[in-house]
């Protein structure tokens, strides 16, 4: 069945037959319950001038729930990020303890990466 035109995001028109258009009720992954959540935290300086970033990476699930845990994070540690792509970035070295209120939180399967 043919998606209508309206429906269509990025492009409008293409000519290749074998084009697959994007539209927005693509489905959502179903976000993982919390202890089978398989997070990773680590300290990241790569390309941020020399700024430390606490980086959580793993995340399984919808982009508002990874929002949700984002802001969480963002507020206890009182300090800005975002989050989107499966990943929080959080400002500044908060390594311990976001990995200890993630384990606190029900997230079960989190681990620290590097040193």
């Amino acid at each position: 069945m043919a998606k209508k035109q309206k429906d269509r995001i990025n492009v409008v028109y293409s000519t290749n037959p074998n084009f697959n258009y994007e539209s927005e009720d693509e489905e959502q992954l179903e976000t993982l319950p919390k202890n089978q959540q398989k997070l990773y935290v680590s300290l990241d300086k790569k390309q941020r001038a020399g700024k430390e970033v606490t980086l959580i990476e793993g995340f399984v699930g919808d982009d508002e729930d990874l929002k949700d845990l984002g802001k969480t994070l963002k507020t206890k540690c009182g300090v800005g990020g975002s989050a989107k792509d499966g990943e929080i970035l959080i400002q500044g070295n908060f390594k311990d303890k976001i990995f200890d209120m993630l384990v606190k939180d029900g997230y079960t399967q989190t681990k620290k990466k590097g040193g």
